[in-house]
């Protein structure tokens, strides 16, 4: 593929890229954006080339997840040699919320979001795949490089906790005060 065909091709592909990088950075958006940077500078470098083997949005998928989790970890390592330096100044609360990024949802969009978060990384990862990028259980196992299997596995496993979860907080919007008999409590 051609650098200017590969180009019109990441193009198409950039909001749902960026949407992946999101989900992959726990949606913040800052570093979402550099992942994204960084992804399109390896392939201009020819740090991460294409070869065909998979679809162009499977490959690129697999290049975002890879780049997001090596830049989480060295975050993580700048973070515990700025822990060892012991300075005494007082960190920043990392999980402040931007004005621009607040932008009212619904009850239930918020409801999922949270549900979503509370999965374990890799269900949530294949469900974000499936459901929001339309990738196949096959393509979706690529891109997080698992076997197929271990991809179903995930994915029926993600689908099963996030019904739970939101069935139970939907029970939890209608709780009664009220005292309840409990037939097994010792009196």
């Amino acid at each position: 593929m051609h650098n200017s065909e590969l180009q019109a091709q990441l193009e198409k592909l950039h909001s749902a890229s960026f949407g992946w990088a999101l989900s992959c950075c726990r949606r913040d958006h800052a570093d979402a954006e550099e992942v994204l940077q960084t992804v399109y500078l390896k392939i201009l470098e020819g740090k991460a080339l294409y070869r065909g083997e998979s679809s162009l949005k499977t490959w690129l998928f697999a290049v975002i997840r890879k780049t997001a989790i090596t830049e989480q970890r060295q975050s993580w390592l700048r973070a515990l040699k700025s822990m060892a330096a012991a300075t005494a100044r007082p960190e920043r609360n990392s999980l402040a919320v931007e004005p621009a990024a607040a932008f009212e949802r619904s009850q239930a969009q918020q409801q999922f979001q949270k549900a979503i978060e509370r999965l374990p990384a890799r269900q949530r990862e294949v469900l974000h795949l499936v459901f929001y990028e339309d990738l196949s259980l096959r393509e979706a196992a690529v891109v997080m490089g698992v076997s197929i299997g271990s991809a179903r596995q995930h994915y029926d496993r993600g689908k099963k906790h996030l019904r739970v979860s939101l069935n139970r907080e939907e029970l939890d919007y209608g709780i009664s005060w009220e005292r309840k008999e409990n037939p097994g409590a010792v009196s």
